[in-house]
């Protein structure tokens, strides 16, 4: 079946610097996994907790299904996601000791199963996020010269 990608979190390439990334699987219901199909995901606010031992998924939204009736989801319900034991607590740990947090970077589905791509993070500066800007403005601008002499 492959890989297709459903939402990607630029924002989060922009707000923080992402130091190391993970795939996990998300325990979702049979309405959820239906408007991810569709496409109707939001990552705006969207963070990694962890509550005894687990890994929990806070605030991204996933739209209402329409025919989902009274059997219909909450938009933003906490979400357990599916990691090994060992990453877990790594994840935890630096979380807890460094100040890193955890973030969405990419919804995709796997054959048919829906996967979530998380980086560990570390905010930027103002000033980070200039630079940052800078080096993506000067690499278009070589980009665009090198197709200009061809």
């Amino acid at each position: 079946m492959g890989i297709k990608s459903i939402a990607e979190n630029r924002r989060a390439y922009h707000e923080y610097f992402i130091l190391e990334k993970y795939d996990a699987g998300m325990v979702l219901m049979g309405t959820e996994i239906k408007s991810i199909r569709k496409g109707a995901v939001q990552f705006k606010d969207a963070y990694v907790s962890f509550q005894g031992g687990e890994a929990i998924l806070k605030e991204m939204y996933i739209a209402p299904y329409e025919e989902g009736n009274r059997f219909n989801h909450e938009e933003t319900r906490e979400r357990k996601l599916l990691l090994h034991r060992s990453e877990i607590q790594k994840l935890e740990k630096k979380v807890k000791l460094k100040g890193f947090t955890i973030v969405p970077l990419t919804l995709y589905l796997k054959d048919g199963r829906a996967k979530l791509e998380i980086g560990l993070a570390k905010g930027k500066e103002l000033h980070d996020k200039r630079e940052t800007d800078k080096e993506r403005t000067a690499q278009r601008e070589i980009e665009k010269a090198k197709k200009q002499h061809r």
